[in-house]
């Protein structure tokens, strides 16, 4: 049986690349969908097995969308997480690799390249006119269609490939330490052929809004029990003006006894949690050679 995989497309960004990591099974169908909302939908309505969106990146931060309508409009656990290395690359069509570097006068990508990529960008093209596109693919596919004009693009590796286009230079972006978390969501736990040291377990928690000291006594029942935390904040319940509930990522799988401790510690509490997935987490530096399409 064929597992289908909807991923925040086209072919060609960080996204599919991560997808393409998790899931190199030849039984696996890759399905491009232009927005995190449309991906997380399609599996919550059964049209996709699995959904790969971005969560956060190391220069940026977190990714909105993807924890607004996880929490908000749809009941998909998730099932695995991926940290990917970024690496932005300049792409131009060949006809127009020969300009100069003061020739050039549009640079395409998505906003988020863009501003990974800014101080590179400020030093090298000042002169240019930065334009946003709903994906690094996108601004790819841009440059090969307008063959005639000086033009980049912030983009893959692979989008260069697909779009026949030449690497003015790699790895652009300002930051080395540049990476993307992308999890993968399920309504169906999934058996892994990669094997992993890494656990974790994503909490939504909402708190008792006349109740002092609440936030301290759930980070207290997590200390106690020596379960670390890799990732909390603060996200509107959409409900008023200073009403917020927290996302936390805890190293401990869910059916551990001190992590059951610690969710039935914070609900006597008189706070709402809900388990937003128990996952294995792999990096892509660590991962074993995967399946090439």
């Amino acid at each position: 049986m064929i597992e289908t995989v909807a991923y925040l497309g086209p072919q060609g960004t960080f996204t599919h690349e991560a997808a393409m990591t998790l899931f190199p099974e030849p039984a696996t169908e890759l399905v491009a969908y232009p927005s995190i909302p449309d991906v997380l939908t399609a599996v919550d309505r059964g049209v996709s097995d699995i959904a790969v969106v971005p969560v956060e990146n190391a220069i940026e931060g977190s990714v909105n969308s993807t924890l607004d309508w996880l929490v908000h409009h749809v009941d998909v656990p998730i099932i695995g997480e991926l940290v990917y290395p970024i690496t932005h690359c300049l792409l131009v069509h060949p006809l127009q690799a020969k300009c100069e570097k003061a020739e050039f006068t549009r640079i395409y990508s998505h906003p988020q390249a863009i501003a990974q990529c800014q101080l590179y960008l400020r030093k090298e093209h000042p002169g240019a006119e930065l334009v946003y596109t709903e994906s690094t693919a996108k601004a790819a596919e841009i440059i090969h269609k307008n063959p005639d004009h000086p033009w980049l693009a912030i983009g893959t590796g692979r989008a260069a490939e697909l779009n026949e286009l030449y690497i003015l230079k790699k790895e652009i972006q300002d930051h080395p330490n540049n990476y993307t978390r992308f999890i993968a969501a399920g309504k169906q736990k999934k058996v892994w052929n990669q094997s992993t040291d890494l656990f974790k377990t994503s909490l939504q928690v909402t708190l008792p809004s006349d109740y002092p000291g609440a936030l301290y006594q759930v980070l207290a029942a997590f200390s106690w029990r020596k379960i670390n935390l890799c990732h909390i904040e603060s996200r509107p319940t959409k409900t008023g003006l200073g009403n917020y509930y927290f996302l936390i990522d805890t190293e401990f799988p869910d059916e551990h006894v001190l992590m059951q401790g610690a969710v039935a510690e914070i609900e006597a509490l008189g706070c709402q949690v809900r388990i937003l997935g128990s996952y294995p987490c792999f990096n892509k530096k660590r991962m074993k050679t995967v399946i090439e399409r």
